[in-house]
C-alpha cells in the first residue's frame, strides 16, 4: 500500500482528545451549509485528522459568504441549517472520532441591511445612550454631538421619510428605528432630535464615532470586556461547548479587544479546562505570544512565516528586491511600510486618531501619532517587552522627546486610553500592512504574508530550529497553518514564487508593459502572480480579479474609495493570454518547496490545520479566489488507499498529508519532543532534518535547484537517531533505514522522507 497508516474502526472509536492531532478547515456558506459538511465527513474522517474546524456558525448578514459579520449571537444561522444542522453534524462527525472547532467573533458584529437584523444596535439607535443595549457598544456620544454617525448612505443628499405607524424612518429601502415621540416633527427637526445621523459613507473616513473592525464601518466594535455583554454574547457558544457539540474554539481578532487577557481568563472559566482555545494573534518575528494567556497557542501565521522562510534564498530574494526597487521606483520596504501606516493612520483612520488625539490633548496630538506610526507589532501588552529604543528614537524625531514621554506616561495611567490606543494599533498595522504596504512592496510576493518580514524574508535552518524547540517547550498545542481563508496566496502559489528565489533571472524583463500606461509595480505583480498560478481552471478572470484588487489596495493608482476607471480597464492587459509556467528545473523546484513545506507543517511541534482542499495540490489568489467551494479529492485517496502509487505532485502531496495525519491521529505520542538532525558532506546545507523523539524523523530538500547546479547530494549523509526506520509512506526499502545513510538513498523517489522507529 502507498499509504501506510489507515484509520481503523476501533481507532475511530476512541474518544476524541483535548488537544486536536490536525483540524481541517471548512468555509461555511449559504452553498456549503452543515449538511454539505456533514456528507464530507466520512471522506475527513479517512484523511485522518480529529477536529474539523468550522467558519463562524452564528446568525449573519443574509447570503454572508464568510459569517465574520455576526448579526445574533443567540442563534446559529439559519441559512447553514440552523441549530439542528450544527448539531447533526456534530453526531455525524462524533461517529467517525471527530470533534468541532467553532470560530468565534468576539470583537464586532455587523451593520446590516436591514438594520433590525442587529437587535442591540437597532435599540440603541432608538432609545440612546439610555438602552440597556448602550454598554455593548463603543460609541463617543459627546464627538457626534449627542448622536451616532451611521455612514450608510450612498449620496450625501438622499431624500426621507417617516412611516409614523411602523415607527420608521426610511431613505431608499433602508430603514432606522424613530426616537419616542419625535415622528410628528418637522423633518429636519425629526432628523436633528433622533440618537443616530444617517450620513454620507465618505464621511466614516473623519466623522465616525464608534469603534469599528480596521476601517470596516459596516462592523461595529462589541465591549465584550463588560461581564454582562459577554455573557450575552457567548451563551449559545457556551451551550454547544457544554453540550459537546464544540471542543474547540478559534478567537476572532483578539487584538481588537480591550483586554485580550481578562476576556481569555473569563472565556477559559466558563468554557472550561478541556476546550482547545487558539487566537488570531499575529506575531511579528521577533515578537511572542504574551505568557499569562490561558490558551494553547495562536492560529499559526508565526509557524507559516517560518515554514515559507527556509525555502526562500537570501541572495536571491536580495537579487529581487534590488531589481524590483530599480524597475519600480519603489522605496526600501521599511520606509514603503512606515509611508503606508501614516497614510492609512492620517486617512482611512483619520477618525480613530482623532479619537485619541482628542483624549490626550493638543500637546500631547504628535505623540500619540508617531508613536502609532513607529510600532513594530500590533500591539503592545503589560509585561510585553513595549516599545523599543528604536520605535522610541523614531517617534521622538517627528513629534518631539517631550510630547513621546508624556503619551508613555498617559498610557500608563488612563487604562480607557491605553485600550483605545492598543485597539487603533492593531488596525493600523492590519490595514497599513496587510492592506497597503504589502501590495506596495512586491520582490518577493511569497513573504508577503501576515506575520511575515517582506524586508528579511528568508529564515535559515538555525532558526527554524530554534522556533521548533521553543514552540515545543512553551506552545506545544498552538496551531500551524500553510493555507487560510486569509492568506493572500495559498501554499503552493507561494512555493512556486519563493522557488524564484533560486534564479532570480526568471523576473528579469517582468517591469515591461502596463496598465492604463506604463506601470512596471503592477506588471511586477502580474509575472509573478501568473508564475505562481500557473495553468489552472479559469486563470484569466482569476488573476485578473486579484491583479485589480492589488491595485486597489496598493492605492498608487486607484483605489476602492477612488477607483480610476481609465486605468482599471487596462488592468486585463497584464494577464498574459497563456499560462505562464516555471522552467523545467525550477518546476522541480517548486515540487521540493512544496511537498518540503508539506512535510514541515505536518511533522513540526504543534497541532496543524489543512485548510479546504489543500490536502491536494491547491493553487489559488486572494479572497475571494481562496474561498472557492472545496474539491475534496475522494477519488485519488481512495486510490492511493488500494495501493496505486503516486503519479502527480498532487497525488503525491495527497499521499503524504494523508501518511502524516493518520499518524498524528493513531500514535500522537510519536510527535513528541523535538530535536534538530544534523546533515555532513558537501551539501548539508541543502537539508533540513529534525527528530521527534517518540519516534518520527523528517527529512526536507532546502533550495534544490542550487542544489541541482552544485552537483546534488553526493556523498552528504544523515546520522539517523537509534533504531530502525521505515517510511511512513511511499515504497519501503530493502531493509530498514539504520545509523547514517547517505541522502541519495534516502531521498531517491523525491524530495522529502518521513521515517516512523520500526517495531
Amino acid at each position: 500500500m502507498s499509504l501506510r497508516y489507515s484509520i481503523s474502526q476501533s481507532e475511530s472509536d476512541v474518544q476524541t482528545p483535548v488537544v486536536p492531532a490536525s483540524t481541517y478547515r471548512l468555509q461555511l456558506t449559504p452553498a456549503f451549509p452543515f449538511a454539505a459538511a456533514e456528507a464530507a465527513v466520512p471522506y475527513l474522517a479517512s484523511l485522518g485528522v480529529s477536529h474539523l474546524h468550522l467558519s463562524p456558525v452564528l446568525e449573519a448578514v443574509p447570503g454572508s459568504a464568510h459569517g465574520y459579520d455576526v448579526t445574533d449571537h443567540g442563534r446559529v444561522r439559519e441559512e447553514l441549517g440552523g441549530e439542528r444542522g450544527l448539531r447533526a453534524l456534530a453526531a455525524a462527525a462524533r461517529e467517525r472520532g471527530l470533534a468541532l472547532v467553532l470560530d468565534i467573533v468576539p470583537n464586532h458584529m455587523a451593520v446590516p441591511s436591514p438594520l433590525r437584523l442587529n437587535r442591540p444596535l437597532w435599540e440603541v439607535l432608538r432609545e440612546g445612550p439610555g438602552s440597556p443595549y448602550a454598554r455593548w457598544f463603543d460609541i463617543d456620544w459627546e464627538a457626534g454631538g449627542g448622536q451616532v454617525l451611521l455612514p450608510v448612505l450612498a449620496e450625501p443628499d438622499e431624500p426621507f421619510e417617516v412611516d409614523a405607524a411602523a415607527g420608521v424612518l426610511r431613505c431608499g429601502e433602508r430603514e432606522f428605528p424613530l426616537r419616542a415621540g419625535t415622528s410628528g416633527l418637522p423633518l429636519p427637526e425629526l432628523l436633528a432630535a433622533q440618537w443616530y445621523r444617517p450620513a454620507w459613507w465618505r464621511e466614516a473616513r473623519t466623522s465616525l464615532n464608534y469603534r469599528r473592525f480596521f476601517t470596516i464601518s459596516d462592523l461595529i466594535g462589541v465591549r465584550v470586556e463588560d461581564p454582562d455583554v459577554f455573557a450575552a454574547t457567548h451563551a449559545k457558544v457556551l451551550e454547544l461547548v457544554r453540550d459537546g457539540v464544540a471542543a474547540g474554539l478559534r478567537i476572532d481578532h483578539v487584538d481588537g479587544l480591550a483586554d485580550p487577557e481578562e476576556y481569555l481568563r473569563r472565556l477559559r472559566t466558563a468554557a472550561g479546562a478541556g476546550c482547545w482555545v487558539v487566537v488570531e494573534k499575529i506575531l511579528a518575528r521577533g515578537e511572542r505570544l504574551p505568557p499569562a494567556w490561558p490558551v494553547a497557542g495562536t492560529t499559526g501565521y508565526d509557524a507559516l512565516h517560518r515554514v515559507d522562510g527556509v525555502f526562500t534564498d537570501t541572495a536571491g530574494a536580495s537579487r529581487l528586491a534590488r531589481a524590483y526597487a530599480e524597475s519600480t521606483g519603489t522605496p526600501p520596504w521599511e520606509e514603503t511600510a512606515s509611508s503606508a501606516a501614516r497614510e492609512v493612520l492620517t486617512g482611512d483612520l483619520a477618525a480613530e486618531l482623532g479619537t485619541l488625539e482628542r483624549r490626550a490633548g493638543r500637546d500631547l496630538a504628535p505623540g500619540v501619532r508617531e508613536l502609532l506610526i513607529a510600532s513594530p507589532v500590533y500591539r503592545d501588552y503589560p509585561g510585553g517587552p513595549g516599545p523599543d529604543a528604536r520605535t522610541l528614537e523614531r517617534a521622538a524625531a517627528r513629534a518631539g522627546t517631550a510630547a513621546v514621554d508624556g503619551v508613555r506616561d498617559l498610557l500608563l495611567r488612563d487604562p480607557a486610553f491605553a485600550a483605545r490606543f492598543a485597539q487603533t494599533s492593531a488596525a493600523l498595522r492590519a490595514k497599513s500592512l496587510e492592506d497597503r504596504a504589502f501590495y506596495r512592496w512586491a520582490p518577493l510576493l511569497s513573504a508577503t504574508e501576515v506575520g511575515g518580514e517582506p524586508g528579511a524574508p528568508a529564515v535559515s535552518a538555525a532558526e527554524f530550529h530554534a522556533y521548533c524547540a521553543e514552540r515545543e517547550r512553551d506552545w506545544p498545542a498552538s496551531g500551524t497553518v500553510l493555507s487560510t481563508h486569509d492568506t493572500k496566496r495559498s501554499a503552493d502559489v507561494r512555493a512556486r514564487i519563493a522557488a524564484l528565489t533560486q534564479a532570480p533571472a526568471a523576473m528579469d524583463g517582468a517591469e515591461g508593459g502596463g496598465a492604463g500606461g506604463a506601470d512596471p509595480q503592477l506588471a511586477w505583480v502580474a509575472r509573478q502572480s501568473a508564475l505562481g498560478l500557473g495553468d489552472v481552471p479559469e486563470r484569466g478572470p482569476r488573476l485578473a480579479a486579484a491583479l485589480l484588487k492589488a491595485a486597489r489596495e496598493a492605492g498608487l493608482r486607484t483605489s476602492w474609495t477612488d477607483p480610476d476607471e481609465a486605468y482599471e480597464a487596462g488592468i486585463a492587459a497584464l494577464v498574459p493570454p497563456d499560462p505562464v509556467e516555471l522552467p523545467p528545473s525550477l518546476s522541480e523546484a517548486a515540487r521540493a518547496n512544496v511537498l518540503g513545506m508539506t512535510l514541515l507543517h505536518l511533522a513540526m511541534p504543534g497541532v496543524p490545520e489543512v485548510y479546504q482542499g489543500s490536502e491536494y495540490e491547491f493553487r489559488a489568489l486572494v479572497d475571494p479566489d481562496n474561498r472557492r467551494p472545496a474539491a475534496f479529492p475522494r477519488e485519488a485517496l481512495a486510490a492511493l488507499d488500494a495501493g496505486t502509487a503516486a503519479r502527480t505532485l498532487a497525488e503525491e502531496k495527497l499521499a503524504l498529508t494523508t501518511a502524516l495525519l493518520r499518524l498524528r491521529r493513531a500514535r500522537p505520542a510519536v510527535f513528541r519532543g523535538y530535536a534538530p538532525l544534523a546533515a555532513h558532506g558537501p551539501a548539508s546545507e541543502h537539508c533540513l532534518a529534525f527528530t521527534r523523539p517518540g519516534g518520527l524523523v523528517a527529512v526536507a530538500t532546502r533550495l534544490s535547484h542550487r542544489l541541482a547546479e552544485a552537483g546534488g547530494w553526493r556523498d552528504t549523509a544523515l546520522p539517523l537517531p537509534p533504531g530502525p526506520w521505515l517510511p511512513a509512506h511511499g515504497p519501503a526499502p530493502s531493509a530498514p533505514y539504520e545509523g547514517e545513510v547517505r541522502l541519495t538513498r534516502l531521498l531517491a523517489t523525491g524530495p522529502v522522507a518521513a521515517l516512523v522507529r520500526a517495531g
